[in-house]
């Protein structure tokens, strides 16, 4: 493939960023908050881009002068090999950039783990994979904030919601979203557990479910839709946490969703957080249904939509973790759920990177 072909959309976006910087040094357009931090996020987006491709542009004219100068002065010809490993170099991150992405890979995210099949096991594990999380979260200089979270009586977790936020601006591809995107899916569990008197392995497993975080701006949701209800928070066992109707359910009439909130004292706080996963939740079946509608958009063979299939397997006797997508084993699992989850990530994104490239070239 040629570099003219590769980089063919290079003209359109040298443009459009040209004309966002003009948009942006208009007065005039900070006084729509809104549209002014909507178009600082595609600047920001496209900054990337302009870079890698002055700096494989400066390349390849380094490049080319030299081969005209070789003519001149032989030694020239010393200083080629380099330029073209450089001109290699800067191509090959180029077009990386000009890859397609995910529009919400330079969100945050709301992790939620729930419990699946093994009842008191399952609810253990969900706080394995917790853990696992969140270290990993501080390992990328991440922030973590628990919005809900219904522990079980063992300790574990029925269900628990996190944000994960990024500190200041991401660099491309470095977002919770773009990183945590693949791990949705039920990942299932093979040890003996704590409850085993004759030291038999069980399987259980827990879901998770990766929702790009939306802001007010990115979902509007009319008042008028919801069903709000309140009712007293419970703890494990069924124990009253406080005696105030301080939990929320709040129930999205037109598309159905529900999501409930009882981790804050204040009836207002758990609404405020209740609205935070149901905004993000709509912004993420807004996303399935257009790509469901639109028969041409790529389908990743790594993205799990159907949110029921077995994406991954922790086995404890063998410290083995097994992901069942793009076929990646590793026998450190106990570093994995230290937070060790680089490679089982990457392993994930190299094989959608494979298929946007031969959807590219094809």
């Amino acid at each position: 493939m040629s570099d003219d072909k590769r980089f063919a959309k290079m003209p359109e976006i040298l443009k459009e960023y040209e004309e966002l910087e003009a948009q942006m040094a208009d007065p005039s357009i900070h006084a729509d908050q809104g549209k002014a931090r909507q178009l600082g996020k595609r600047y920001a987006q496209l900054g990337p881009v302009i870079a890698g491709y002055r700096a494989w542009k400066s390349a390849s004219d380094d490049l080319a002068a030299a081969k005209e100068l070789v003519e001149v002065d032989p030694d020239f010809a010393k200083e080629i090999p380099q330029l073209e490993k450089t001109v290699d170099q800067t191509s090959e991150i180029l077009e990386d950039l000009l890859l397609p992405r995910d529009p919400n890979d330079d969100r945050d995210v709301i992790l939620e783990i729930k419990a699946g099949a093994g009842g008191d096991e399952s609810a253990l594990f969900a706080g394995d994979l917790l853990r696992m999380y969140l270290r990993y979260a501080e390992k990328q200089g991440w922030k973590t904030e628990v919005i809900d979270a219904t522990e079980s009586d063992l300790g574990g977790y029925k269900d628990i919601s996190v944000a994960v936020k990024s500190r200041g601006t991401p660099q491309p591809g470095k977002a919770p979203f773009a990183k945590l995107k693949f791990e949705g899916g039920v990942h299932r569990v093979q040890r003996v557990p704590e409850t085993e008197s004759q030291g038999r392995i069980h399987t259980s497993a827990a879901g998770v479910l990766v929702l790009p975080e939306a802001e007010e701006i990115d979902v509007e949701i009319n008042m008028n839709d919801l069903r709000i209800d309140v009712y007293r928070s419970s703890g494990p066992g069924g124990q009253s946490v406080n005696t105030t109707d301080s939990a929320v359910r709040i129930t999205h009439v037109p598309t159905g969703i529900v999501v409930s909130c009882q981790n804050e004292k204040s009836q207002l706080q758990n609404k405020e957080s209740a609205l935070r996963i149901l905004r993000a939740r709509m912004l993420a079946a807004a996303q399935e249904a257009a790509d469901a509608e639109a028969a041409a958009t790529r389908k990743s063979q790594v993205r799990t939509v159907d949110r029921s299939e077995r994406i991954r397997t922790y086995n404890f006797p063998e410290n083995r973790l097994s992901d069942h997508r793009v076929n990646y084993k590793a026998n450190n699992l106990d570093a994995v759920l230290n937070g060790e989850l680089d490679p089982v990530i990457q392993s994930l994104l190299d094989a959608d990177k494979a298929e946007k490239l031969a959807a590219a070239e094809a």
